[in-house]
């Protein structure tokens, strides 16, 4: 039974992010994954958390999913700060990472090659106010062709940092101009059995 840990990184907004649609985001990966024979954990990082139990669950997970709306193009500074908290702790645990890999003895060995989560996966899925046009497209002005994948690499090195797989993120686009709920679920179902390359019975 594979294991998975699900963060719901949404942070609330009076009127303008109340999370109605991570939530569901969140309802259906879990249903999803319990439904491929997984073992889901969920962390609510908006209701609190403890460092060291988060840590723990990183390690028992085999796979990580984080759930996060887009804010000014990252995900909101309550997740930052879980994600600082949390893999500081794992470092100065010796859990997660030991260090950055390199070694005065052999120069050979890589920045990044010091994790301890090898064997992990990690997934990334996104609500945005972005259209998909905006992205894959060197004539659009902001992203000049970058992927959602490419603008998020500050968020999925860190995981890569301490040696989990990153699998390609899912991303809801123009979600507060066209949302179009029911078709993102569809595909995001099919991204999911596409990704963990397993079907829903």
């Amino acid at each position: 039974m594979k294991k998975v840990l699900l963060i719901n990184a949404h942070q609330f907004y009076e009127g303008f992010a109340e999370g109605k649609l991570n939530k569901t985001m969140v309802d259906v990966t879990k249903e999803e994954m319990e439904a491929k024979g997984c073992e889901v954990k969920l962390t609510y990082i908006e209701k609190g958390y403890d460092i060291n139990e988060e840590v723990e669950k990183h390690l028992w997970a085999d796979i990580i999913i984080t759930q996060s709306p887009v804010y000014w193009f990252g995900t909101p500074w309550i997740h930052k700060k879980y994600i600082d908290e949390v893999f500081t702790a794992g470092l100065v645990q010796q859990s997660l990472i030991v260090d950055d890999g390199r070694t005065r003895k052999d120069p050979n060995k890589q920045y990044g090659t010091g994790g301890k989560m090898q064997g992990k996966k990690y997934m990334l899925s996104l609500t945005w106010n972005a259209p998909k046009e905006a992205f894959g497209n060197k004539d659009q002005n902001l992203f000049e062709g970058k992927t959602v994948d490419e603008v998020f690499i500050a968020n999925t090195t860190v995981y890569k940092f301490c040696g989990a797989e990153i699998l390609p993120s899912f991303s809801c686009y123009d979600v507060m101009k066209n949302a179009d709920v029911e078709n993102v679920l569809k595909r995001f179902k099919l991204h999911l059995d596409s990704v963990f390359n397993t079907k829903t019975p």
